[in-house]
């Protein structure tokens, strides 16, 4: 049982990638963190000393064990207003039951993202991923194709899902795959998730009976919408429930009314 003002690793792993994820507060000393630099998604790194400048409702405060530091700053931030907890166990825990972790070297420039106008699936689905377990104050730009590099470079934006970039389809998978390999996000109900979206986006339904649904719904949020920051917000809900149900409700049908008998 976790102790007071405390979350467990299995607990926190079931906020994360949903709308109600609280802010995750990294003050491992650098000591710690250099020897295994990687982040528990969506966390950044924030010294102890330097946690009163924290600005949210709910806080999980992490560090090496979930003891002096991450329990100080958290105890400092509830003196401030704040809903905080620590991580029982702390990054050892979590890295011990082998959740999803997130190479920090990685993580630098993921605040600015740019791609093609008019989004389908691809570029919905990655900009979904990354708010959810990346970055969730992350920006997206929706521009003319020809133009994504010229502004990436102009405005320090990260290209992708176009051609010729880091961030894009390799072989036979697609952006959104990209993206969980390089960010470390594997996980069963992940990897049921980007083999959906993969199978839409390349137009292999026979890899997933959902594809033809998401495909369906993202046509039609695609003419709903003219703005493509309307569409994003508009489809977010539906990437949601598509991994909600990816992890815990792939085993539920629903069969009413009855066959007869």
């Amino acid at each position: 049982m976790p102790g007071p003002n405390q979350i467990t690793p299995s607990q926190l792993a079931r906020l994360i990638g949903t709308p109600d994820s609280p802010n995750l507060i990294d003050v491992r000393i650098d000591e710690d963190f250099n020897a295994d630099p990687r982040l528990i998604p969506t966390a950044r790194r924030l010294p102890h000393t330097d946690i009163s400048s924290l600005q949210s409702t709910r806080a999980i405060v992490i560090c090496e064990h979930g003891l002096k530091l991450s329990q100080g700053a958290a105890a400092l931030l509830r003196c401030h207003g704040i809903a905080a907890e620590t991580l029982e166990g702390g990054f050892a825990a979590w890295a011990t039951e082998k959740l999803p972790l997130t190479p920090a070297s990685i993580l630098a420039g993921t605040n600015r993202w740019v791609t093609r106008h008019r989004p389908k699936i691809d570029r919905i689905a990655c900009p979904w991923l990354i708010r959810r377990f990346v970055n969730p104050q992350a920006e997206f730009l929706y521009v003319s194709p020809s133009e994504v590099t010229a502004i990436a470079g102009r405005f320090n934006a990260l290209p992708f899902d176009v051609e010729n970039t880091f961030w894009s389809h390799r072989e036979d998978t697609c952006s959104f795959d990209t993206m969980v390999t390089e960010f470390g996000l594997a996980s069963p109900a992940m990897n049921r998730l980007a083999q959906i979206i993969r199978a839409a986006d390349t137009d292999r339904h026979d890899l997933a009976p959902q594809a033809a649904g998401l495909l369906a719904l993202s046509v039609g949020l695609s003419r709903m919408y003219k703005d493509d920051l309307q569409q994003l917000n508009a489809a977010m809900p539906l990437y949601d429930a598509l991994y909600r149900w990816a992890r815990d409700g792939l085993d539920e049908t629903h069969d009413w009314p009855a066959t007869p008998k």
